[in-house]
């Protein structure tokens, strides 16, 4: 690994270094990563054309035009203060100044601090929101705590028995009702946790088109209610700890929008970046890290119960960009 992509704090020290995950993240990340391994190996030297290439190969990958042109001015600045010459030489230029755009977000879930910590979950339809809880609870079992799921999406019929199915496959406890109010389901959840002691509930809710205000009004009652069963003490915040906004990496700029819109609607405290399987650009990190920062807790890579992992920003630097470990 280069030398300027030291692990920084923020990396769980419980997490290992596992090969097979950044292959993979790599893998998933190729599309963007091929086409600037193509540019930067090309064996010229940097001049404007070059930085119109990168420039292209950006916002076409899903960087953003501000982004873009935030990382190409830090580009430049960073090539004549260092005096580079060569085009080979700007990839490592060029993960340097990705890495300091993305570290800030490398802020890893921290679902310890009270009990029960309740995590609402959040997204549009499509975006990977159910499947994201399933591997969640079995990322939180094996940092030791116990989960239990909510089954808050009343609104889609598949909803309830695919989070049945993952609290099977985890060996997790669901609670659910065959139809009613999504609220009443996460009251219910939360009261049942406090009852047994658990340490963590992940609360699905209804995916909701950031368009639909009438819909972002029900789930904004949702949240109401939680805080309602566990308001505000001496010694904790209320509830809910943790709102998690989960967003298909294949949307794009798209992605930004949701953002924004969910957090002005709900507070959005963390993201879940999934599907970078291969179709997805990847770039729409750095759109999100430059025009509405918002903590990126995990990222996923495919559909297996251990394909989503802790975001780290020099992991996600050095597949992007196609580095060698």
């Amino acid at each position: 690994m280069f030398s300027f992509l030291k692990k920084s704090h923020t990396k769980p020290t419980e997490e290992p270094k596992n090969s097979s995950w950044l292959a993979r993240l790599k893998t998933g990340l190729a599309r963007t990563g091929n086409q600037l391994t193509s540019l930067f190996s090309s064996g010229g030297k940097i001049d404007d054309e070059l930085y119109e290439e990168l420039e292209t190969i950006l916002i076409t990958s899903d960087v953003g035009m501000d982004a873009t042109r935030a990382l190409l001015a830090d580009l430049r600045h960073h090539v004549k203060e260092h005096r580079l010459s060569e085009a080979a030489e700007m990839k490592a230029a060029l993960a340097h100044c990705l890495l300091k755009l993305l570290a800030p977000l490398a802020q890893p879930l921290q679902a310890s601090s009270h009990k029960p910590f309740v995590i609402m979950m959040v997204g549009v339809n499509g975006a990977g929101k159910t499947t994201s809880i399933g591997k969640l609870a079995k990322y939180l079992q094996g940092q030791g705590l116990s989960v239990l799921l909510a089954a808050g999406d009343t609104f889609r019929a598949a909803a309830r028995e695919q989070l049945i199915t993952w609290g099977e496959r985890n060996n997790v406890t669901v609670i659910a009702q065959q139809s009613g109010d999504a609220a009443a389901v996460i009251y219910d959840a939360i009261q049942a946790a406090q009852a047994r002691k658990i340490d963590v509930v992940l609360a699905d809710t209804a995916g909701r088109l950031t368009t639909q205000a009438h819909l972002m009004e029900e789930i904004k009652k949702v949240k109401r209610v939680i805080t309602k069963v566990m308001p505000e003490t001496s010694t904790s915040p209320a509830a809910p700890h943790e709102v998690l906004l989960v967003l298909d990496a294949n949307t794009g700029q798209n992605a930004l929008s949701q953002v924004k819109a969910f957090d002005e609607a709900l507070g959005v405290t963390g993201l879940i970046l999934t599907k970078l399987d291969g179709t997805a650009k990847g770039g729409v990190i750095a759109a999100i890290a430059k025009a509405h920062p918002i903590p990126v807790r995990f990222i996923g890579v495919g559909e297996g119960l251990d394909d989503l992992r802790p975001f780290v920003a020099e992991d996600f630097v050095a597949a992007l960009l196609g580095l060698d470990e």
